[in-house]
This record gives C-alpha cells, sequence and structure tokens, in this order.
C-alpha cells in the first residue's frame, strides 16, 4: 500500500474523510500525538487499525468525537463526566463512560467491555475532519504498538515503527502542541479514578471536581483504558531513569542545557512536548539511553508514567 502525505487543507480534508468512508485507516493530527484513525461503527475499519500497528485485540481504542453532544449518543454522560466535559473539551482529557446498547459502535473498539473512551480533540484539523466525516473515529497512537508515540507525520511515516506502506494517509499538520497523550479518567465502582495522566494535569481535573481522584494503573493483560500496557512508548535501545549520564550513553537532560535537553529551564510543558521526539532522536544513535529526573506533579506525572513504560522489561 502507497501512503499518501494529504495537506490540511480543503481537498486534503475532503480526501481524508473519503479514505475514512471506504473503511481505511488515516493517520491524523491531535493537539497531543497523531491517531491512527478510522470508523469506529465499521468492524473491518477497526481491524486495520489494529493490523497496522499489531496491537493486541484486547486494548480498547479511544473514540475521538466533533463536540460533547456527539458523546451524548455513544455513552452516558452523568454529572461528574459533564462537569468535566464543560471544562477540558475540547482538549487533552479522555473519559471512560457506559456505552450505550444502542450506540453503533464497533465491539472491537471496546474490547468487549461495556465502557467506551471518548474525547473531543481540540486540534483544528482533527476537528475539521471529524465535522467532514460526520461520525465517530476510533484512534490509537499512529505507530507500531508499543513503540515510540508519533508527534509530527514523519514520526508516523519513520522506517523505524512507523506505518509507512501499512496505511491509506497521514494528514500532515506539523507537529503536535501537547506532546503526550491525553489523560484519562474513569469511574469504576462509580469513584472518580485517574486510569492514565497525560496532557491535562491531574490537579486541575480535581480542582473541578472538588474531590481528589483516585489513581489505577490498571491490569496489564485486560486493560480497561489504552496506555495501561506494562511495557509501551518503548525505543529500541535500554533506558535508565532518574540516572546521571555514563559514558557511551545518550543522556536526556531536564533544566539543563545540552543537544538531548528536555527543556533548558525545567518547564513540565516544553519537556512533554519534547520528550518523543527526543527519545525518537536518542534511540536512532543505537546507544543506550538515560534520563535525568523529572517532577513527578502536573505534567510530570504523564512525562513519568511514558518513561516507566517505555523502561519495562519487554515480553
Amino acid at each position: 500500500m502507497y501512503t499518501l502525505r494529504l495537506t490540511p487543507d480543503a481537498d486534503g480534508l475532503s480526501r481524508a474523510s473519503a479514505l475514512l468512508s471506504a473503511g481505511l485507516t488515516v493517520a491524523i493530527p491531535t493537539e497531543t500525538v497523531y491517531g491512527l484513525a478510522a470508523d469506529a461503527r465499521n468492524g473491518e475499519a477497526v481491524a486495520r487499525i489494529y493490523q497496522a500497528k499489531g496491537r493486541p485485540s484486547f486494548n480498547p481504542l479511544i473514540v475521538h468525537l466533533p463536540d460533547t453532544g456527539a458523546a451524548d449518543v455513544i455513552a452516558s454522560m452523568h454529572p461528574q463526566a459533564q462537569a468535566l466535559a464543560d471544562a477540558f473539551w475540547p482538549g487533552a482529557l479522555t473519559m471512560v463512560l457506559p456505552l450505550r446498547p444502542d450506540a453503533g459502535i464497533a465491539s472491537l473498539v471496546t474490547a468487549g467491555l461495556a465502557t467506551i473512551g471518548l474525547r473531543v480533540p481540540a486540534h483544528p484539523a482533527a476537528r475539521a475532519l471529524l465535522r467532514d466525516f460526520g461520525g465517530p473515529l476510533a484512534a490509537p497512537s499512529a505507530n507500531a504498538s508499543g513503540r515510540i508515540s508519533p508527534t509530527s507525520a514523519d514520526h508516523v511515516l519513520s522506517p523505524d515503527g512507523g506505518l509507512d506502506g501499512r496505511i491509506a494517509a497521514v494528514l500532515d499538520a506539523g507537529p503536535c502542541d501537547v506532546g503526550v497523550e491525553s489523560t484519562i479518567i474513569g469511574w469504576p465502582d462509580g469513584i472518580p479514578t485517574l486510569l492514565r495522566p497525560g496532557g491535562i494535569p491531574a490537579e486541575a481535573i480535581e480542582a473541578v471536581l472538588g474531590a481528589a481522584l483516585a489513581r489505577h494503573d490498571g491490569d496489564p493483560v485486560a486493560p480497561s483504558a489504552p496506555g495501561q500496557l506494562t511495557s509501551h512508548y518503548a525505543p529500541n535501545a535500554a533506558l535508565r531513569l532518574n540516572a546521571d549520564p555514563r559514558p557511551g550513553e545518550t543522556h536526556l537532560s531536564f533544566g539543563t542545557p545540552g543537544p538531548f535537553s528536555l527543556s533548558d529551564d525545567g518547564d513540565l510543558a516544553q519537556a512533554a512536548a519534547r520528550l518523543f521526539d527526543l527519545l525518537r532522536r536518542a534511540d536512532a544513535l543505537g546507544r543506550p539511553i538515560s534520563v535525568a529526573p523529572i517532577p513527578r506533579h502536573g505534567l510530570g506525572a504523564a512525562i513519568n508514567d511514558r518513561l516507566q513504560r517505555a523502561a519495562a522489561p519487554r515480553a
């Protein structure tokens, strides 16, 4: 398969929408990372996501929607969910909610669960495509399963862990602003719970809810939300965390200048935006990688989550 590179103008959006309507897969930009989109109502189209990524079929997918009204059709929006939607949608928040039985979503999207992860992205190209397409799009990160997430179209098409020749097209709108995946919130047993840290700090969500979030890392064998596999976002190279550099390593610094600095002045938002790109660049050098300590508050929680999964032993 030849993978098209489309631009986010009227013609590119129309071609991307037509490919999705034909049941094919298209990598799309969001403010977090690039996602590999397919029609969430079409089981064969969703299967092509799993095929292209080599993704385990027990790992559920996030469905992207144009607005909160579209979410109401697919899932039950209880008052806490509605409050978070009002505060953070469109934006980098995914909510795992009870799936309506008549939602028309392919069962592969939810991995057979009675819940579904929904998000309204903020990226203008993603929003324009969702409007043009006129339906829900399932879209995990546009990379081989378990590998470093893509924050540019070049990453999507890269020879190492990319999807060139395995998907119909990529809609190229430049680099992503946030650079780590969405925060995922769910309500297991009715309790608001952080299922995956991400682009919106847990503290901001807690401020809206007026209560602390429970923490839950998920079941790596049967995850209830994306991003809960123990080994995920992984480079080929060995990765040491909270480390000082050793000879022969490529070191990702934080708070100090350097060729692989996540942020010269310790800015967590900048570090999140640079994380996956720097991991890719470091991995290309073929040396072990070490990463300086990263604070665990705010976006630092998401950065540390991704790094811990990237460094985990691989099956």
